[in-house]
């Protein structure tokens, strides 16, 4: 079972949201986000893709993170994907995928600057975070979900504490066996008994001199995630030259709030997203 405290949904008064617009359905499944609109001067907002948690299974764009970060100047756009029960691997990446399309086909009519989109995931989100930095242009992962003459490349990645090397977590069974092994069931089979599969679901697998720069943050003390799996795919961009930067939370748990780093986040979007 997977226990996460995540931020509780603040909105600035200044900033308006629209929700539940749906931007992809996958069969007779709408899906939907809630976009967080700065108020400010007028002029092209970039953007921030903010995935939820929740073991793949659970969760909602209610509760992701950095929808505060609209008061900053930024536009949030916060998904909800298929679950386990609504889709296997890789139909959560994919809606992911046509979020950032349809945001760039629709963005203009809401004042976003749709050249300059960061994401920001955690738990889970932060796999799907880390799986969308690393595999643009992908076709095998894009999927047919509408928008597909435009780019769903980031240009910036916020991961906390998301799983990489699904077959290294932890030992696992037969996820009919074991319904608890959730990367099992994201995936559809057995991780570790068959790795070569599970790397497809392994941002890693994809990382090439594209991938844009990464922000990656975890809690010493997580006792669902190892702080390994972040150091996995830290030394994995730093080996391809591509700019990571990890921060290890001594004490820090499987929490957003416990890792303190909005600061840092915030430098972060505004030096790759507005170039300060």
């Amino acid at each position: 079972m997977w226990i996460m405290l995540l931020t509780t949904m603040f909105v600035a008064p200044q900033v308006k949201v629209i929700r539940n617009i749906e931007y992809a359905r996958a069969g007779n499944l709408s899906l939907k986000m809630d976009l967080y609109l700065p108020a400010g001067p007028e002029g092209e907002t970039p953007v921030i893709l903010s995935i939820h948690g929740g073991g793949w299974h659970s969760g909602s764009k209610e509760a992701s993170p950095g929808t505060d970060f609209a008061q900053y100047g930024y536009a949030v756009a916060a998904i909800n994907y298929r679950l386990i029960g609504q889709g296997t691997f890789p139909a959560n990446i994919q809606d992911c995928k046509a979020a950032v399309r349809w945001l760039r086909a629709n963005g203009g009519g809401y004042g976003l600057d749709t050249r300059r989109i960061g994401v920001w995931g955690a738990s889970a989100g932060g796999h799907l975070a880390a799986l969308l930095g690393t595999s643009g242009g992908v076709a095998e992962l894009e999927g047919d979900l509408g928008n597909a003459g435009y780019s769903s490349r980031v240009q910036a990645v916020v991961d906390y504490f998301g799983p990489t090397d699904l077959s290294k977590w932890r030992p696992t069974v037969d996820p009919a066996v074991n319904t608890d092994l959730s990367e099992s069931r994201m995936m559809g089979f057995d991780v570790v008994r068959y790795p070569e599969r599970a790397a497809r679901g392994n941002p890693i697998t994809y990382i090439s001199k594209d991938t844009p720069e990464f922000f990656i943050a975890h809690g010493r003390s997580d006792p669902l995630v190892p702080v390994t799996q972040s150091e996995l795919l830290h030394a994995a961009l730093c080996k391809a030259g591509v700019p990571s930067r990890l921060r290890i939370i001594p004490g820090a748990g499987h929490s957003v709030l416990g890792l303190k780093l909005d600061d840092e986040v915030r430098a972060f979007f505004d030096r790759c997203l507005r170039g300060r």
